[in-house]
């Protein structure tokens, strides 16, 4: 594996036509640090394993944690192993630290071919990532599932520890916490924290909470333009239909692409600097390029 991207080396089973089982080629192929829609699903419900897997999330999260009673726990382990040893590939949402099952779940899912990383939940002090990590494997990627007013606060300590990946936030657990609403003004300090903390320790964007199951695919646009005004480049979703308009909310959009183009041929041409905002726009204009190409929108 990867410790940088949290990709994958190929494995040769991918070059088999088992679309039942094995992930979408596109999404398997795009870095985890670029991963814009973060599909979880139900570890309990196996059956539901294969249409993730060839759905257009960049990147899928098996959730052993909160989708998932305690009686159920074990046969959603055993679901996973067998998917993760059998082809499929995907991010684990293991159980918190201080419960009955965080051992266990590291222990069965380390060493399986189809591990891409791990994701903490209520991740609240950095020693907690480290610990996950090196009891997991060298180079184990780890999400910090941000979801309490104490991981928030400890956001940078959290980014800048050894074996975090990335940050994610858990907004209807953080609410929960500390009595805050859902309207995006209540929330704004808590994903700024996130952003900072990210730029901080070097990380890729920090990943947002998802948007309501049943939300529609207006209400999962406004959502993820919210994400992006707060600096954050990939969400978590419940609901594989909303995949595809995540991923386009997500994405530089038509105009944004223009705007790069046109900046980019003026350069080409020779065009002279202008004025002290030059550099920082072609720098920006590039880095639009660069994703729009990445997400195979740059040719559209």
């Amino acid at each position: 594996m990867n410790a940088e991207d949290g990709r994958n080396t190929p494995n040769p089973r991918e070059s088999r036509s088992l679309t039942d089982t094995i992930r979408n080629r596109r999404a398997a192929a795009l870095p985890a640090k670029l991963s814009r829609s973060w599909l979880l699903v139900n570890a309990a419900k196996g059956e539901v394993f294969s249409e993730a897997q060839i759905s257009e999330s960049d990147s899928v999260i098996f959730d052993l944690e909160a989708s998932v009673s305690d009686d159920k726990k074990l046969d959603a382990r055993d679901n996973v192993v067998r998917a993760l040893e059998g082809g499929m590939s995907a991010w684990v949402r293991i159980n918190k630290m201080d419960s009955e099952f965080w051992d266990d779940d590291l222990a069965a899912i380390a060493m399986l071919p189809g591990l891409r990383g791990v994701m903490l939940p209520e991740t609240e002090r950095p020693e907690q990532v480290s610990y996950t990590a090196m009891r997991a494997k060298a180079g184990l990627p780890v999400i910090a599932l941000l979801e309490s007013a104490m991981g928030v606060e400890n956001a940078t300590k959290i980014a800048e520890a050894p074996g975090t990946f990335r940050l994610a936030f858990g907004t209807n657990d953080f609410r929960k916490d500390t009595g805050f609403s859902g309207d995006p003004m209540a929330l704004a300090y808590a994903r700024s924290r996130l952003t900072i903390a990210s730029r901080m320790g070097g990380l890729p964007g920090a990943i947002d909470g998802p948007s309501a199951a049943s939300a529609s695919d207006e209400q999962v646009r406004e959502d993820a333009e919210v994400t992006h005004m707060m600096g954050m480049t990939g969400k978590l979703v419940l609901n594989v239909d909303q995949v595809v308009t995540l991923n386009e909310s997500m994405s530089p959009s038509e105009d944004e692409r223009d705007w790069a183009r046109q900046l980019l041929e003026a350069a080409e041409g020779g065009s002279e600097i202008t004025d002290g905002s030059y550099l920082p726009r072609l720098a920006r204009a590039k880095k639009i390029a660069s994703l729009a190409s990445t997400y195979g929108l740059w040719n559209a």
